[in-house]
């Protein structure tokens, strides 16, 4: 069942999501080697809660914490605790909030320090492919020519898409119909229409595609042990343009003013 929303609906959203960007920048501030995940993590459900929402993610499924928070080869559902960031990893981190009744669900992959200039590389067209696949996201085109234009950019530098993990509908649930993948075939799937909200979500590897769950029934890794990224939109489809309800911008405004 794919829920086609109103206008009034969009920008009720469009709030929802804009705070998980706002909550992102919070945490933007605090990443650097020796910043501990637990403390990421107690300071973005204090912002959410703080600005009149819930944390989105916080017992989903039974998903323990307020963010996933991802290092080096974990690609998605980190869980934060114990664990210090060190100088050179990169840090995936993916927020969900519920206000008036709609999610937002966005994710962004941070360089804590010195990082190889390779792994930047793969986080800078991660990013890139996420808006590509974003424009394919209009009336009268299909999920797969999301999922193409990703693909398409992503493997022409020798990065693999994760299969197994993909975007989603995204409204009065966290999940909804249809599901984005990363990958795919122009002109194939869900037709969109005006109305549909969609989380487009790149999980793009340094080496292959293939992904691992780890031990806490959770974290989800590459299986060769490289670097993945993940960078995350909410998006109302819209004619001619893609609406876009999540923001980067306060965290990039928090990463220039730390350079």
């Amino acid at each position: 069942m794919i829920y086609l929303k109103t206008d009034e609906e969009i920008e009720i959203q469009r709030e929802s999501s804009l705070l998980v960007g706002k909550t992102l920048a919070e945490v933007a501030r605090l990443i650097k080697p020796g910043a501990k995940t637990a403390e990421l993590d107690r300071v973005a459900e204090e912002f959410i809660r703080d600005h009149g929402a819930e944390p989105g993610f916080k017992g989903y499924g039974g998903f323990p914490a307020t963010l996933c928070v991802s290092i080096n080869d974990e690609v998605v559902h980190g869980i934060p605790g114990d664990r210090v960031l060190k100088d050179g990893d990169i840090v995936s981190i993916d927020c969900g909030t519920l206000m008036n009744g709609f999610y937002g669900d966005s994710a962004y992959t941070f360089a804590v320090g010195e990082v190889d200039p390779e792994v930047l590389e793969l986080l800078k067209r991660t990013k890139e492919s996420l808006y590509l696949g974003i424009e394919q996201a209009i009336v009268g085109k299909r999920v797969g020519d999301i999922g193409y234009a990703v693909q398409k950019y992503v493997e022409s530098f020798g990065y693999s898409v994760v299969r197994e993990l993909v975007g989603h509908g995204v409204g009065r649930h966290l999940h909804e119909s249809p599901e984005v993948p990363n990958y795919g075939r122009r002109g194939s799937g869900v037709k969109l229409k005006e109305g549909m909200c969609i989380a487009i979500e790149p999980m793009v590897n340094l080496g292959r595609k293939e992904v691992v769950q780890g031990r806490d029934g959770w974290t989800i890794k590459t299986a060769d042990g490289k670097p993945s990224a993940h960078f995350e939109h909410d998006v109302a489809v819209r004619n001619g343009k893609a609406d876009i309800l999540s923001t980067f911008v306060y965290i990039e405004q928090v990463l220039n003013n730390n350079k």
